[in-house]
Parts: C-alpha cells; sequence; structure tokens
C-alpha cells in the first residue's frame, strides 16, 4: 500500500482512526503540526487520530526504468522536463504579479493627484470664502450708509466696528506666492549688484544748507500730531498719519491738499502708498488697518477694513511686488495680507507664547525678509516663506520705535529710547551706535535715503548722518531744531533723489527742509 501524500510505500505507515487513510508518519506528523487537519478529507486531525501500523521490512522494488541505462536517461529526461514546466509556471506568475503591482502603482499616484487637486481648489474655496466674509459685513454697511452726509472731500462717513465673532481663517501663503517672491528677490538682488548712486543726488554740501522752506497746517487743531507719513516719489506726494484719526494726502509742489482720509476711530500710526499711488495703507489705534482706492477724481474709497488684529496696529509694510504686504500689532501678530482681495494670508505670532507686542515692521528691499520690533527692545528678522524667526537682536531699551533697511541690503538701522543701532546683517552683528539725545528723550524715527547714501534719526530735533561703511564713522551733517515747539518730531522722510526732508512732529504742521529760495527768505 502506498502513503495518501506521497504516493509511495512509506517506510514507517501510519493509519487515520478517522478516515482509515494510510500516510508517511512524518510526512502526517508535520502536516497536522502545520495545519491540524487531515490533508485529504479536510477534517480536523491530531496526533493522537493517527496510529502506527506494524510491517515486516519493506524492500522496496526498484523502478523497471532504472534497470538500463536507456531507461535511466529517461528518467532524467522527464525530470528535466518537469523542472522546465515548473520555472516557466513561476514566471508566468512573476509576470503576472509584476502587471499587477504596476497597476497598483498607477492608481497610487493617480489617487495622489487628485488628492493635490482637491486640496488646491480646498485652499482656493477657503481664500474666497474668508474674501467673501470680510467684504459681505463691509458691502451691508456701504449700502445702509449710502444715505449718510459725505464729507466735503467726497469720503464716506466713518463705518460701524464690525461683528468680531466670526472665526479667521487663514488659507496661508502658498507655494506659488512663495515663487513669485523668490523670483521677485533674484530680479531685485541682480539690480542690486549693478546700481549705482544716481547722479542727481542731493550732494552733503547742499545738505548742509537745508533749512525750512515750508510748513504746511495739514490736520486738525482739537489733537494736534502727525505720527506717520510716506512719500511717493514718481509724483512727490505726501501721505501723513494724525492723532486726528484723518490720513491727508498733500501734493508738496504746489502746497494743497489733494485728499483726507477720514474713517478711522483713533489715531493713524502708520500709513503707505501701494506702487504708484493708486491705493493706500493705513493702520491705527483703533485696531483695524484700511485700504483705501483711489478713484478717478482724485479722492480715496475705503475698499477693506482689515480686523485681524486684537489690538492697536503700529505698523504696515508693503512688499516690492506691491501685490503683498504686512502688518504688526501691539498683540504680539504679525499679519501677511493678499493686496488685490485684502486676505490675511496668514497670521504670525511667537512660538514661545512671549507676550512681547510688535511696535515696527519694515520689508527687506529684496522682499524675502521682515524686520519687527518689539515693546521689549527686541528686534526680530523673519523668512517670510517659513514665517520663522531666524535672527535676533537684542540691546535697546524701550519700545523699537522704527527700522530700516539700507538700500545695499547689509545695513538695518533701529531706533529706541535709548538712540539708534546700526547691525550688519552679513554677521549678525551691532557695529555702530547712535545715543543723539539725553536719557529722557526717545529716538521716534530713523529713516535711510533710497539711495541708501544718507541716515535721518528724529527725536528732539532731526539729524542727518553720511552712511559710511562698517569700518568708517557716520558723519552727522545736518542737524535741524525742532520748530513745533513740542520737542518731538515723531517721523521724518527723504524726498525724491533727498532734494528735500520732510518731517512730522507733534503739532498739525508738515515741516518741508531743503535749499533756501533764492531770496534767502523761508515760507511759513
Amino acid at each position: 500500500m502506498n502513503c495518501s501524500i506521497s504516493g509511495e510505500v512509506p517506510e514507517e505507515p501510519v493509519v487515520s482512526k478517522k478516515s482509515g487513510l494510510l500516510f508517511e508518519k512524518r510526512l502526517i506528523e508535520r502536516h497536522i503540526s502545520d495545519y491540524a487537519k487531515c490533508p485529504i478529507t479536510g477534517e480536523p486531525l491530531t496526533l493522537d487520530d493517527i496510529v502506527p501500523i506494524k510491517t515486516g521490512k519493506i524492500v522496496k522494488p526498484r523502478p523497471l526504468q532504472a534497470a538500463s541505462i536507456p531507461g535511466m536517461l529517461g528518467m532524467f529526461q522527464n525530470e528535466w522536463d518537469g523542472l522546465m514546466l515548473s520555472n516557466f509556471a513561476l514566471e508566468q506568475q512573476l509576470h503576472t504579479a509584476r502587471q499587477e503591482l504596476s497597476h497598483a502603482l498607477y492608481q497610487h499616484d493617480a489617487a495622489c493627484r487628485v488628492i493635490a487637486r482637491i486640496k488646491k481648489e480646498r485652499d482656493e474655496a477657503r481664500s474666497l470664502l474668508a474674501q467673501a466674509e470680510r467684504q459681505l459685513p463691509i458691502s451691508s454697511t456701504n449700502a445702509t450708509t449710502e444715505n449718510v452726509s459725505v464729507l466735503s472731500n467726497g469720503k464716506r462717513a466713518a463705518e460701524d466696528e464690525l461683528a468680531s465673532g466670526a472665526k479667521k481663517i487663514h488659507p496661508g501663503i502658498t507655494t506659488s506666492i512663495i515663487s513669485e517672491l523668490t523670483d521677485c528677490n533674484a530680479a531685485l538682488s541682480q539690480q542690486r549688484k549693478k546700481r549705482q548712486i544716481p547722479a542727481t543726488l542731493a550732494p552733503v554740501d547742499d545738505i548742509e544748507r537745508y533749512t525750512q522752506t515750508s510748513s504746511h497746517p495739514i490736520h486738525k487743531t482739537n489733537k494736534p500730531g502727525i505720527v506717520s507719513l510716506d512719500i511717493l516719489y514718481s509724483k512727490d506726494i505726501i501721505a501723513t498719519g494724525g492723532i486726528d484719526t484723518n490720513a491727508v494726502i498733500f501734493d508738496r509742489p504746489s502746497g494743497q491738499i489733494l485728499s483726507t482720509l477720514s474713517g478711522h476711530s483713533k489715531k493713524v500710526t502708520t500709513i503707505k502708498f501701494v506702487g504708484q499711488g493708486d491705493s493706500i495703507l493705513t493702520g491705527s489705534a483703533d485696531k483695524t488697518v484700511r485700504l483705501w482706492q483711489g478713484s478717478d477724481d482724485g479722492n480715496y474709497n475705503c475698499r477693506h477694513i482689515l480686523r485681524d488684529h486684537t489690538a492697536e496696529v503700529q505698523a504696515v509694510t508693503v512688499h516690492a511686488t506691491n501685490n503683498y504686504f504686512v502688518t504688526a500689532s501691539l498683540d504680539g501678530t504679525w499679519c501677511f495680507y493678499d493686496m488685490s482681495s485684502g486676505t490675511c494670508l496668514t497670521q504670525v505670532s511667537e512660538s514661545s507664547g512671549s507676550s512681547e507686542g510688535y511696535t515696527s515692521a519694515v520689508f527687506h528691499p529684496d522682499g524675502l525678509i521682515l524686520g519687527t520690533g518689539t515693546t521689549e527692545g527686541l528686534v526680530k528678522i523673519w523668512d517670510v516663506k517659513s514665517q520663522a524667526n531666524v535672527a535676533r537682536f537684542d540691546g535697546h531699551v524701550g519700545p523699537v520705535t522704527a527700522i530700516s533697511f539700507s538700500e545695499n541690503g547689509y545695513f538695518l538701522a533701529t531706533a529706541a529710547h535709548d538712540g539708534v543701532r546700526l547691525w550688519d546683517l552679513r554677521k549678525l552683528k551691532n557695529f555702530r551706535n547712535f545715543a543723539p539725545y539725553d536719557s529722557e528723550t526717545p529716538t521716534n524715527s530713523v529713516e535711510f535715503d533710497h539711495s541708501g547714501s544718507y541716515l535721518a534719526v528724529a527725536g528732539s530735533d532731526t539729524r542727518i548722518y553720511q552712511v559710511a561703511s562698517v569700518k568708517h564713522e557716520w558723519n552727522c551733517v545736518k542737524t535741524f531744531p525742532d520748530l513745533s515747539g513740542t520737542g518731538k518730531a515723531t517721523s521724518v522722510k527723504f524726498g525724491p533723489d533727498s532734494k528735500y526732508i520732510a518731517v512730522g512732529s507733534m503739532d498739525r504742521n508738515l515741516r518741508i527742509f531743503g535749499l533756501p529760495i533764492e531770496d534767502g527768505s523761508t515760507e511759513s
């Protein structure tokens, strides 16, 4: 009798109690240990269910084919043919497995592409939703106030405060925006290497002769004080922000007020032109930022009211592309906005949970670095792409009131209660300090001119320094006394080619310093 598994005569035969089948002992024991069932019937089977059979010595007969050399060659041929057929079957199975794996990988890749597309559509939907949430209340407010009397300059009256219960949605800075910022940085960096100081820049000899040429009372008398200003070089127009809650657009050549922007409920702490002056950004102590759009009649209408901050907005800075801007607030956050939609793409706070508020902020000329100053005298440098704090400068006493990057991209000037500090961004260290005023007088403003040749400092007076290298002295070439009677110059800005210097102080007058007119007299 033969084994039911191998088909050969068993050397140690055993029989199953349940099925009565004959097996080779070592084969059935191994099968039971692996599967615990009969290999023929499939019924449960244990070692106790098999019984050994006592037999005499079995002499296996020699196969007939092995009795001669031709028979043995035939056996070998059959074995070889079986091996080849088995190998062919394995190759077929391998080919099928590879096809199935390739198909699975293709499905996985297609699923990843679908997920990426859905995520992109989700981000776009979030952005549109955030824009709709911002514009819907403003549109509703505008519709309500259409019949309300407007100011003499054509501006709408102050708009009602919007409800602040809705959760803010920040879609984040996308890869396309990062690519745009990177391309702008590369282009500006390349231009800077070839840039030369313009021949039309006012020389030091002229600046030494500067005196007050005009003074313009452009803000209200009930709450006097100019706390911020900006200059649109292409049109020689000056924008000022006042304690009287208004922003004033002033044409310097004609000496005329072009427009007054009314709407903030508290002082306008910061103001910036966008591009060629088609838009203006204002930040206020009322916790809001307003984006004003120029109209054909020369006036500006409020297009967006941004309410992402929970404390006083201290600074607004516009990116070199004019497509994005950043706001900084005493609430300890800075926000990155899309200019066209007024959408806050991201709101960044210190990961350590610090309670420091931001008192100043400005983009590096190339646009990939943001500098911020805090209430605790700390200067922080941020990578805009990753929103990571990449450097910190300490040493100031009191809030950092102003920050300015030099046009060469290497120097950073910061102002605080203890004066001005100059930082070398290549080595991330402080290389020079100015303490122009006494310990009770803070430095309120610091500003490089557009060519990077001069540095203006404002406090109890206004001083102009000639920019030098890290190792050479920065000489003070001119000091303008405070003519406001308040002892506090709050803001200073160079005009085009440094042909004049605009100064705001705690009275209502905008003062212009330049070369005296031919007869030597000055306008009041």
